[in-house]
């Protein structure tokens, strides 16, 4: 059709110049999911502390330092809340980058709060039959709305991504296919091969990608692995030249869209979940031919808290500064001043510490908090204002703000909300969730995996119930700000009503809810504590069985790569991240290794947490020796010395304490050999002080019986081969090399 005359014809490309806008973001305030509870019928998830800080603050700073300028915060359940924390927070008065709310008291899913938001703020511009008037006139408009691409993202996903490179792949992908409307990022993350989990607690999860054109083929998080394979469509390689299947990715649920998503979700009510409705449902429809890609990242990190265990694990990685600058020693929020100190040990101001206290590695500590004689803290994070008395053993654990914990109590591996009081010589076992305001009477056991509330547990596991108890002014009061402790209990109870109804022990307050029985398989999978040693011996040996029905059967799925048309075979690929997930391994065995050695925790309990981890890295025998080795030399070198004499009792000393531990991943030459090779390596990078004391210490290995002759020989044949930059250490132990030799020879 031509175009009328005395009119002004403008090509897409100028009127998006024009037309620039702010890059967007959704930002889901609302999880639709019960994983959190009980403690989500009382607060949003996004309010909940995550290292002492609001999960949403590491979302929004990360949107503002990627460029984002305008957020929609869409806010369902507890929404006044959310509204109220970030009218009262630093991000509605930050420059270049404006935050609207959109509440909503009826919507039930990701699905229903697009829909609103298409309903409520989208307006369409055709760019075909667009004049610079009508494009001038959109630009003035004051409405709220969409304009173009956008961030889709919810408020409990953590990042520190550039977003440069995947915005450009989406808009020129949008240039030449109209129907490319949604790019996902990805990372890699090996699932354990036992439990069937990535290390953040969630299901496998299967993809086919187009290794050309990196279009999602396929996407399925509860496939059949039991069985070991997976059901692909053979229309998918129709046009491909190949097809790459992986079950090592993460969704980080970071998804750069266009504005048709929005017009999808109205047109199809029935896409509810983003993934396994939406996602799928585009996958397999071959009749309007939209299309998803995939953008993998690598050396960036991007994870979301989908459950007490990703919790867990994400805090670890903010404490082992993977996402940095989200750090707690870096203000990026108005969090309080807090200073990292050695050892991966964080501690805010007015913290008042008795001298017999003990704070462990990997531990963060919040501002105004107060700690009893010969108390014990590691591998834990503290909020602001507790009070924690004498003779406390915290491990794991996850104590949020304003808790008080009496003389004598245990915590291994919990959460406890704020308000809590736990009364003397109570124990929190390994799992244990405590909710906001509970009491726990005097030497009681909560047991593993228990959950307590103020709030009964329900009889029904609706996802809109987190609504309804939101909207009960007769339940639990909603908290007016993210610290306020000033809020009764109930608001209809006395406090005899309360002691009466307690479930945990004299003087406590709280119900205690119980697992189902159909539900103790997913908290044993998704808790902050690690698998039990017991259940771990289960899933061992069930994976035993499954792998040799499965060679029977000659049916054993492969590990991620290529699949060519006509092919059963898959070539495996190698890429940087499988540095990165070693590194990680590397720094969790440090984590455990640091926290026996503060807490004299039994070598077998050592052991048996570094097979856990081996399990849950899918790792070998020679990952669990370097990685251990290294921890060790580490520990050795942060130890006090004024010289390179007293360095070497360091070494000595931490061998010899930790020889059996070392000892038990050495069973064979080849990871002896690996021990010498992570040692070298050390020397030339990370332990320089070592470099002299090379060939000392690999007489002393070899003088313990951690290394044996052929070991030491065969590291030593093998270096004769290489360049002369690489015999540094060969040469420095050539006397020792020699006697070795001599003695083998004299033995003959």
């Amino acid at each position: 059709m031509g175009v009328k005359k005395g009119t002004t014809r403008v090509s897409e490309d100028t009127v998006e110049e024009l037309a620039r806008v702010p890059l967007q973001a959704i930002l889901l305030a609302d999880s639709f999911a019960q994983k959190f509870r009980p403690i989500t019928l009382e607060r949003p998830k996004v309010l909940l502390p995550l290292a002492n800080i609001p999960m949403i603050d590491y979302t929004l700073a990360w949107l503002e330092s990627a460029g984002v300028e305008e957020v929609f915060v869409f806010c369902c359940a507890h929404s006044g809340q959310v509204i109220d924390y970030l009218t009262n927070s630093k991000w509605f008065n930050q420059p270049n980058f404006s935050i609207k709310t959109i509440e909503s008291h009826n919507s039930v899913s990701a699905g229903d709060a697009l829909r609103l938001i298409y309903e409520q703020h989208v307006v369409k511009i055709s760019f075909e039959q667009a004049s610079l008037a009508y494009v001038y006139w959109i630009l003035w408009m004051d409405a709220a709305m969409i304009h173009g691409d956008f961030v889709l993202i919810s408020g409990d996903t953590l990042s520190n991504m550039s977003l440069t490179h995947v915005l450009e792949e989406h808009k020129e992908r949008r240039k030449k296919d109209s129907n490319a409307v949604m790019t996902m990022v990805i990372r890699k993350s090996k699932p354990s091969p036992l439990t069937r989990q990535s290390r953040l607690g969630t299901d496998e999860l299967f993809m086919a990608i187009d290794p050309d054109t990196k279009q999602l083929l396929y996407y399925e998080d509860k496939a059949d692995h039991l069985k070991g394979t997976i059901s692909l469509d053979k229309m998918l390689l129709a046009d491909k030249s190949s097809v790459s299947v992986h079950n090592d990715k993460q969704d980080c649920y970071i998804d750069i869209c266009s504005p048709e998503v929005l017009s999808l979700f109205t047109d199809n009510f029935d896409y509810q979940h983003l993934r396994r409705h939406f996602v799928k449902g585009l996958l397999v429809d071959d009749i309007m031919g939209y299309k998803i890609f995939t953008h993998e990242i690598y050396s960036s990190y991007a994870a979301r808290i989908d459950n007490f265990r990703s919790y867990d694990t994400i805090s670890k990685d903010i404490i082992q500064r993977w996402t940095y600058p989200f750090v707690p020693d870096v203000q990026f929020t108005g969090n309080s001043t807090t200073k990292l100190e050695r050892l991966g040990m964080y501690r805010a101001s007015g913290i008042i510490q008795s001298s017999s206290a003990q704070i462990g590695p990997f531990t963060v500590i919040g501002n105004g908090t107060t700690i009893g004689d010969n108390t014990r803290i590691s591998n834990s994070v503290v909020g602001d204002g507790c009070k924690i008395g004498s003779n406390v053993s915290v491990e794991g654990s996850y104590i949020w703000h304003n808790v008080t914990i009496e003389d004598g109590c245990t915590l291994r591996h919990a959460i406890v909300c704020d308000g809590v009081i736990i009364k003397s010589g109570a124990v929190l076992e390994p799992g244990a969730v405590v909710s906001f305001k509970v009491r726990i009477g005097q030497q009681f056991v909560v047991p593993s995996y228990s959950k307590v509330s103020l709030l009964q547990q329900p009889t029904k596991q609706d996802s809109d119930e987190e609504l309804e108890y939101a909207d009960d002014s007769s339940g639990i009061v909603e908290f007016p700000s993210i610290n306020s402790t000033s809020a009764k209990l109930t608001s209809d109870s006395s406090e005899a009503q309360l002691l009466a109804i307690s479930e945990v022990g004299a003087g406590g307050v709280g119900y205690l809810w119980s697992v189902g029985e159909g539900d103790f398989e997913d908290e044993l999978r998704q808790s902050v504590a690690p698998i039990p040693a017991d259940k771990l011996a289960e899933i061992i040996q069930a994976a035993n069985d499954e792998m040799e029905m499965s060679a029977q059967d000659g049916n054993t799925l492969p590990p991620s790569g290529e699949l060519q048309p006509d092919s059963n075979s898959f070539n495996s690929e190698d890429n940087i991240e499988d540095r990165d997930d070693s590194i990680f391994f590397e720094k969790e065995v440090e984590a455990t290794f640091l926290r026996a050695v503060h807490e004299d925790v039994k070598e077998d309990h050592v052991i048996l947490e570094v097979n856990s981890l081996r399990l849950s890295y899918n790792k070998t025998s020679v990952d669990c020796a370097g990685a251990l080795f290294y921890s060790m030399m580490k520990l050795a070198i942060e130890t006090p010395h004024s010289s390179t004499s007293e360095l070497f009792e360091n070494a000595t000393s931490v061998i010899g304490t930790w020889k059996r531990v070392l000892k038990s991943y050495l069973p064979s030459i080849d990871e002896e050999i690996e021990v010498i090779l992570k040692f070298e390596e050390m020397c030339l990078e990370s332990a320089r002080e070592f470099s002299s004391l090379f060939a000392k210490v690999l007489h002393h290995l070899y003088d313990v019986e951690i290394l044996q002759e052929e070991a030491i020989l065969n590291w030593a044949a093998e270096k004769e081969g290489a360049d002369e930059p690489d015999k540094v250490f060969l040469k420095q132990s050539e006397i020792f090399i020699k006697w070795l030799n001599e003695a083998s020879e004299e033995e003959d």
